[in-house]
């Protein structure tokens, strides 16, 4: 029997903490063996935002004088005040800091196939290792650097921000996941072309309302189910590309990088009115895809049965539906912050705690019927949660030098945004990408990031701004599209992809590799739908 079987073998937490320290003792000796990154000049902090030296200096004093306002007021503001420009030495982060990230990537694309055994017992402490050396990287070697906003600290604010951020993102995936283990549905029958294809559209539409993580997470169970006599790895595959992925960018509650240009001042309808062409088109491609293998693949399915399946009509039942109370709930964390925004209260992620509190009651509540109708386990979210803690912390890098540099790498066209965002979304934050190159958009049509200016760049499809000669809903436009449909591309564009393939993988169904997603089935299948809506919607050439 394998060591798994036996639990033979130093693995498990005692063996996480260890990698971990010897990620933090690695990234200090790095700190200190070689030079630290050099300041941003004033120069290049101005041109980050498309501004002069002397735009930038009369930015800072005015969000000074607006934080001393807010003080004057009693208010206290969650920054500290702006530093002057003479005062800010941000670092100018290089891309060989990247490597760690790019380590990890190929950890997760090449152990399954090196040592499958090694890799299902030991995937932690590469995350950890890797995630370790680049935290204590940040706070030892970055520890003389200010942030724009006057901390002191650099390193040491930069990785309690991420921190910060992966809470947010694991409590709401995790959330999702487990509230949505206590909802059993049932679809009665088995799984056809067109039920199927039915299931998908659903989805698609329902990523819209519950988000991608939300209809991800409820229907992936019940959806395998209904196929467990013939599912095959395009089944998940395409449930992937459509509802974890595409099927989300009609609505800022769809996928995060909305979310966050809702915040931003683009409004919530902007999306509905100008991404619904081009959703509708992608998900009618995509579905129509399926819908031509899982007919080839059911009758190569019915030719090897030696007798007729069931005709039981198709039929759908609902129970643990006190639960939807509980995911209530996960969405309302997901805006929570926002609301809490004018009571000025201390700074915290009260969302994300809204949405802990709320997983751990649901599953508490739950009916244990539904939880193993379900075959629910917690090992996918932990798979997810492990990879993704290295992978939020190995990509620090990697984000610095895109927001330190969007405006230096030549995207000054819809094509190139769309394009650019699209393929550092498929192995990158899809959210902070989205927020670079929208800055960068700001900068080509003469505006700056603010929630006035964005409503005036969203809106303004009748008027060019700028020299570009292009409508700026069209940079927009680009960026959104590309930062979430490319997303589809790898395991980990989006966060509902791996706890897809976690869930699939837990229920039986043998997925394809890192590579063979983007072999198999991304090359093939969703480039050529992401050229067209380049072509149609994006171009210019069309509309």
């Amino acid at each position: 029997m394998s060591d798994h079987a036996h639990g033979a073998g130093f693995h498990g937490p005692k063996c996480w903490v260890a990698t971990f320290v010897a990620g933090l003792v690695i990234g200090t000796i790095l700190a200190y063996a070689f030079p630290k990154p050099a300041p941003l000049t004033a120069a290049e902090l101005a041109s980050m935002k498309k501004m002069t030296v002397e735009e930038l200096e009369k930015d800072i004093q005015e969000k000074q004088a607006k934080y001393d306002e807010e003080v004057k007021e009693g208010h206290k503001p969650h920054e500290g005040r702006p530093r002057a420009l003479s005062e800010i030495n941000a670092p100018n982060i290089q891309p060989v800091l990247a490597i760690p990230f790019a380590l990890l990537l190929l950890s997760i694309a090449l152990m399954p196939f090196i040592n499958q055994h090694f890799w299902e017992h030991h995937f932690p402490d590469f995350a950890f290792c890797l995630g370790g050396i680049m935290i204590a990287y940040y706070i030892v070697a970055l520890n003389g650097f200010t942030t724009l906003t006057g901390d002191p600290h650099y390193g040491r604010h930069k990785m309690i921000h991420v921190g910060l951020e992966y809470f947010q993102f694991i409590a709401l995936v995790g959330s999702l996941y487990v509230v949505t283990g206590g909802i059993l549905i049932r679809f009665r029958g088995l799984g056809t072309p067109v039920i199927n294809t039915g299931i998908l559209a659903v989805g698609a539409v329902l990523a819209n309302v519950i988000g991608t993580t939300g209809a991800s997470a409820l229907l992936i169970r019940s959806y395998i189910k209904v196929n467990k006599h013939r599912v095959r790895a395009f089944h998940v595959m395409l449930f992937i590309f459509i509802v974890s992925n595409c099927g989300g960018c009609l609505t800022p509650i769809g996928d995060p990088p909305l979310f966050l240009g809702y915040l931003q001042g683009v409004p919530f309808g902007w999306t509905m009115v100008h991404c619904l062409p081009a959703w509708a088109l992608c998900v009618g491609v995509l579905l129509t895809i399926f819908f031509v293998l899982d007919t080839m693949a059911i009758k190569k399915y019915r030719q090897e049965q030696s007798s007729a399946e069931a005709a039981e009509p198709f039929g759908v039942s609902i129970a643990g539906v006190a639960n939807f109370f509980f995911l209530g709930l996960v969405l309302l964390g997901v805006f929570l912050d926002t609301l809490l925004e004018p009571l000025h209260l201390p700074h915290a992620p009260y969302g994300a705690i809204l949405q802990v509190v709320a997983a751990t009651l649901a599953y508490k509540l739950s009916n244990p019927d539904n939880l193993k109708g379900n075959e629910f386990t917690f090992g996918p979210i932990k798979e997810v949660g492990f990879l993704f803690v290295g992978l939020f912390a190995t990509m620090v890098p990697a984000l610095d030098y895109l927001g330190n540099n969007a405006g230096k790498l030549g995207v000054s066209t819809p094509t190139a945004f769309y394009f650019a965002s699209g393929a550092l979304s498929s192995f990158l934050d899809n959210a902070p990408t989205y927020l670079n190159f929208l800055s960068a958009a700001h900068g080509l049509a003469g505006l700056e990031m603010g929630k006035a200016a964005t409503k005036t760049f969203a809106w303004l499809d009748l008027h060019t701004v700028g020299s570009t000669g292009v409508h700026p809903f069209r940079f927009l436009l680009a960026i959104s599209l590309g930062s979430v449909f490319f997303g589809a591309n790898t395991y980990i564009g989006n966060a509902p992809n791996f706890m897809v393939k976690a869930i699939s993988e837990t229920s039986g169904v043998k997925m394809p590799s890192f590579f063979g997603y983007i072999v198999a089935y991304a090359i093939p299948i969703l480039i050529p739908t992401f050229i067209v809506i380049w072509f149609i919607f994006v171009s210019g050439h069309v509309l």
